[in-house]
């Protein structure tokens, strides 16, 4: 069996007496007191996330910008520096290799955030490195090179704005979402960027691999007066989940194209070329057949990834991710549907274990996300 691999925090976690798991190829924690305690101070006060398993690709050179233009559905080349964006990262016949967030630091210099363990960062790496093509670019992993945290919450920009010093001077108040800036927090240098996976205000935070221990303790430290709590994968996945964030490997993978999963705001065909463009304009044209959607379950179990879904007993999907949700005290899925069961209000079921269990097809997301800026 392989080795798992540890975060800079990974001591820290033991400390804390987390609960940990094999995730993604890493030892990472899943909680530290409950998930329901944790998810709900994310909802209500703060909580900090270690995201070091995520992988750092650097696009570095004269044609950093439209390289990664041509490799992302989403149109790149009007960001300005400190900008990020979201996009899917595409086979050529549509289905995904992989969603990221691109941070465009200058002109000749842009940073891929891609999915966790080495073995995402590395499959994108080599991805990248063969479509290089003519582009005049240098591509590098510097996925073990940094540490990454994430403090998500209401309380989060009163707790960080003392501690951090923005490059210019600029208050950590004026950043806006989806905007990133270097500084130093806690004496040490980082680049930190309105952004997050729980649908609250917050913010995520990149460092020197070394570095995290201290900025990790720091932020505790300083957060005991808002009500911070260190949050595992548990209630990272709750709060995701609740706000209707896709996770690869669930709702999106390479066999799921961003047209039928949601993602189609992502999806730039006015762009001259990107790859997987010819694929993606055809089944636009066709029409999509199945469809991302939210399914409320009022009782039996919770439903989770891969669950059939049926309707008259014919197969018409997969349950993409299940959970209760603890904002609102319900159990929902979201699920993988034929078109013709996508309507809000239709009635499918969802078969757990040797039951069928109902299902009305709902809204998404769940719970609206918090975007104050």
């Amino acid at each position: 069996m392989e080795e798992l691999l540890k975060t800079p925090l990974h001591q820290e976690h033991i400390e804390l007496k987390a609960r940990m798991s094999p995730f993604a190829g890493f030892d990472m924690p899943v909680l530290y007191t409950s998930i329901i305690e944790e998810h709900l101070a994310v909802r209500e006060k703060a909580g900090i996330f270690d995201i070091s398993h995520m992988g750092e690709i650097e696009i570095r050179g004269r044609d950093a910008l439209s390289f990664t233009d041509y490799l992302v559905t989403n149109s790149l080349m009007k960001m300005k520096d400190g900008d990020v964006k979201y996009s899917p990262l595409c086979y050529p016949d549509g289905g995904q290799l992989d969603d990221l967030f691109i941070y465009k630091i200058k002109d000749d210099f842009v940073l891929l955030v891609v999915n966790a363990s080495p073995d995402y960062s590395l499959k994108d790496f080599e991805w990248i490195c063969r479509h290089q093509g003519e582009f005049e670019v240098e591509i590098t992993n510097k996925s073990a090179d940094y540490g990454d945290l994430a403090v998500q919450g209401p309380n989060s920009e009163e707790l960080m704005g003392p501690l951090v010093k923005l490059e210019e001077d600029v208050p950590l108040q004026q950043l806006r979402r989806f905007k990133s800036k270097y500084g130093e927090l806690l004496g040490k240098k980082i680049l930190i960027s309105r952004t997050g996976y729980t649908g609250e205000d917050g913010f995520e935070i990149y460092s020197e691999a070394q570095d995290t221990v201290d900025i990790w303790n720091g932020i505790l430290e300083a957060g005991k007066k808002f009500g911070i709590m260190p949050c595992g994968l548990g209630a990272r996945d709750t709060t995701r989940f609740e706000v209707g964030y896709w996770l690869y490997g669930n709702e999106i993978d390479e066999t799921v194209n961003p047209l039928e999963s949601g993602q189609g705001w992502t999806v730039k065909f006015d762009k001259d070329k990107f790859i997987g463009k010819e694929a993606l304009l055809k089944v636009k044209e066709k029409g999509i057949s199945r469809n991302l959607v939210g399914l409320y379950v009022p009782r039996g179990r919770i439903p989770r990834h891969n669950m059939e879904v049926r309707n008259k007993g014919g197969n018409i999907g997969y349950i993409t991710s299940g959970n209760y949700c603890p904002s609102l005290k319900k159990v929902y899925a979201m699920a993988l549907l034929d078109l013709p069961y996508t309507e809000k209000g239709s009635k499918v079921n969802v078969v757990i274990g040797n039951k069928e269990v109902e299902a009305e097809v709902v809204d998404l997301p769940f719970l609206k996300p918090v975007n104050k800026r």
